[in-house]
């Protein structure tokens, strides 16, 4: 839940945001959506099937529509082909599997980023990076792998921008705490990169 109050708090100044669950949505619960946001979660990409049973098939469609999807971390990796295969030619792996990565185990800590041409430390629990295919890249990893990228409609982020203060409690982190710039900026990727800054409602 973490993840997913970052996000209303980044994204609703600007948005109208509609929420669910596990239970089934009703049937013309996309009418009015322009946009849908997975979170990042514990790591856990196997919640996929548990959380998403139900309303698969009518996210399916929605996106089929021309809706768009912004994924953060495990909602990232959920656009590969082995869960919701929205990409196209391009699969969604694990940064710290990759050559020269900066961070090689799996825990909470910050990455080194650079983001339109910025340079950042970003909240980081194994985040995926983007291999293949053709995407536009808005920011990348230490290792120039992305970190976060745009394709047809659908924008993915390995990185946790919409971190609060809270996530940063231990010693090493506190100092890297971006006093919500962070959330700013995932404000900005999808209205810049997403919907063309279009004021349009989100869920």
């Amino acid at each position: 839940m973490e993840s997913v109050n970052g996000i209303i708090r980044s994204l609703s100044p600007a948005h109208n945001i509609k929420l669910f669950t596990k239970h089934k949505v009703e049937d013309d619960f996309f009418d009015d959506v322009d946009l849908v946001v997975f979170h990042g979660g514990q790591g856990d990409a196997s919640a996929y099937g548990h959380l998403l049973r139900v309303n698969h098939d009518d996210i399916k469609a929605f996106l089929q529509r021309g809706g768009k999807y912004l994924g953060v971390c495990m909602g990232a990796y959920w656009a590969d082909p082995y869960y919701f295969d929205l990409l196209n030619e391009t699969r969604v792996v694990q940064h710290i599997r990759r050559p020269n990565a900066e961070i090689r185990s799996s825990y909470a800590t910050t990455a080194a980023v650079r983001w339109c041409g910025e340079e950042h430390r970003m909240y980081f629990y194994d985040g995926p990076t983007f291999i293949g295919g053709e995407f536009e890249v808005i920011a990348t990893y230490e290792n120039g792998d992305p970190m976060a990228i745009v394709q047809d409609g659908i924008g993915l982020i390995g990185c946790h921008l919409e971190s609060e203060s809270s996530w940063y409690t231990k010693k090493y982190m506190q100092p890297h705490w971006h006093h919500g710039k962070h959330q700013e900026l995932l404000l900005q990727f999808v209205d810049d990169f997403l919907l063309k800054k279009r004021q349009l409602n989100l869920f």
